[in-house]
């Protein structure tokens, strides 16, 4: 390993949260953002056959244990908390469409989204408020955080699965009863559920 590796190992070592390329090359004052990179890539490998990775979440370095050595680690139970319906209606929304407003989320899904539904999500660390919409009543735009790609254990955004992948893997069945439901409102046929979902933040 040479000297820059070794600084960016030690670097990413010592410190308290992920940094960028960027953010390592300022730390270590004349070195090139270039050469972080492929330090960064040479450390990385490095660490593949060892108890603890380097890895890239958003474009942010930290090291990590190896995901087949994390149930040696793990001392305390875990509790389960399942998403409602809703809340992971609107983190899928939010992931795909950000920076997007609670307008907009509301838009998509075609009912009416709870202040506590976006409460849940930023409480689990996985959405942010990313700012305000320049348009009148400026209102409040949502995106998500280094925490959700670490969660989902993704790289980046353009990891998210496409329609192709999430049917392929069952996420999208069964459909029948929403499509025959659309159908049914769509030819105005009789039967049709028009009982509104409910955002209650206490399913979450």
């Amino acid at each position: 390993m040479d000297d820059l590796a070794r600084a960016v190992e030690a670097a990413l070592f010592a410190a308290e949260e992920p940094m960028t390329a960027e953010a390592l090359a300022g730390f270590l004052g004349d070195a090139a953002v270039g050469d972080v990179r492929q330090a960064l890539r040479s450390v990385a490998q490095d660490y593949e056959p060892r108890g603890i990775h380097l890895v890239e979440r958003s474009k942010r370095w930290h090291f990590e244990t190896a995901p087949d050595l994390a149930h040696l680690l793990r001392r305390e139970q875990e509790q389960i908390r399942r998403l409602s319906r809703a809340a992971t209606e609107v983190l899928a929304i939010i992931a795909y469409h950000e920076p997007v407003s609670r307008a907009e989320i509301e838009s998509i899904r075609g009912v009416q989204t709870s202040g506590g539904t976006l409460d849940v999500l930023m409480e689990a660390g996985w959405i942010r408020i990313a700012g305000r919409r320049e348009v009148p009543g400026r209102p409040t735009i949502y995106a998500t955080t280094p925490e959700f790609l670490e969660h989902f254990g993704l790289s980046s955004r353009r990891d998210l699965p496409g329609i192709a992948e999430l049917r392929a893997t069952g996420l999208l069945d069964p459909v029948d009863d929403a499509y025959d439901e659309l159908m049914g409102e769509a030819t105005g046929e009789d039967g049709a559920d028009d009982t509104e979902r409910s955002d209650d933040p206490e399913e979450s």
